[in-house]
């Protein structure tokens, strides 16, 4: 009897595509999705289409999409995000799991948030990855957010310059995505897509959406702050490369140029790198750290069983799944 896909065995981080070699995101719409085997089927009038679940980074919903919920299964055992968006505005719902077995990075990025400086510190290094030709050492918090807003009018003036695209300021109304001129349909519809991304890499290498450190106060803090990473670099020229062509499907001609964006800059594997670059200072080795790298992601040698380890009174670790009890295994 063939298996159904309730009975199959949900997979191992070991057995999954990593992030880094994924395909950045897809978006469907009009159509509904279901899983058969591992896989996500997607049909619409045209036929059926079929996905490998674990070879998605994030599965963009558009208007029209029903989805079952073995599709949703399979896909939360892929470790993809699904987000659901919409022509009159943001609706973000993500779903996935981690990648690794290890706590290692979101335990890091805990100890790095809780500290002011550290945060700072943090907030700082970002800074320096989005404007490389820029020393943000000394700067406070407001002078940060004043020096990115300034350098982002620019890139939206140089932008602008480049496609002839008519530019007068950027405006959104999350209530009402038509509201907007092209250009502004446009570089919403980029943000999307990044916040899709950088949350599919955030909850796949372990780490909390929410602990931010330029952005706060928001569930999806963290995620924020890592697709504002990329934003100049992929997301605005993309926007614009879109609006230059006219205001007709702009969303979907800037997700498809984006999509090429991230492919051609290996993307997600930068995501990777700038993630576990940015908590490393505040990593402490673990013995639940894979061979192949501190988060068990890297190689067909990362750990296939859970590994639980106890605090106990001197900031050290105890192996877990036994008694410590006095006189424990006489």
């Amino acid at each position: 009897m063939a298996t159904t896909p309730a009975r199959r065995p949900v997979s191992s981080p070991r057995e999954l595509t990593r992030i880094g070699d994924r395909v950045s995101f897809l978006y469907l719409e009009r159509c509904v999705i279901h899983r058969e085997d591992n896989a996500i089927t997607a049909t619409d009038e045209s036929g059926v289409r079929y996905i490998p679940s674990a070879t998605i980074g994030v599965l963009l919903l558009g208007p029209g999409t029903r989805v079952t919920h073995q599709a949703m299964s399979v896909l939360g055992e892929s470790g993809a995000g699904v987000v659901w968006v919409g022509e009159q505005g943001v609706r973000y719902y993500a779903g996935g799991r981690a990648l690794t077995r290890s706590a290692g990075l979101v335990e890091a990025q805990a100890t790095a948030w809780a500290n002011r400086r550290h945060r700072l510190d943090v907030a700082r290094e970002m800074y320096r990855l989005r404007f490389p030709d820029a020393d943000p050492a000394g700067m406070t918090r407001r002078e940060l957010l004043g020096g990115e807003g300034t350098r982002v009018k620019e890139v939206y003036r140089a932008e602008a310059a480049r496609t002839g695209v008519r530019w007068v300021r950027r405006t959104y109304d999350p209530g009402d995505f038509a509201a907007g001129d092209a250009p502004n349909q446009a570089v919403t519809a980029a943000a999307q897509c990044l916040y899709g991304v950088a949350h599919s890499v955030v909850v796949a290498l372990g780490c909390s959406p929410s602990l931010g450190f330029v952005h706060s106060g928001h569930e999806r803090s963290f995620v924020l702050d890592v697709a504002d990473l990329y934003k100049v670099e992929f997301g605005i020229p993309a926007a614009f490369d879109a609006a230059a062509e006219g205001a007709e499907d702009v969303a979907g001609r800037t997700r498809r140029a984006l999509r090429e964006r991230i492919r051609a800059g290996r993307l997600l594997e930068r995501v990777v790198a700038d993630v576990r670059g940015l908590l490393a200072p505040y990593r402490q080795a673990s013995e639940a750290d894979g061979p192949e790298g501190p988060d068990g992601l890297d190689g067909p040698d990362a750990p296939e069983e859970d590994v639980v380890l106890l605090h106990d009174d001197h900031d050290s670790l105890l192996p877990g799944g036994r008694n410590h009890g006095a006189g424990a295994g006489r």
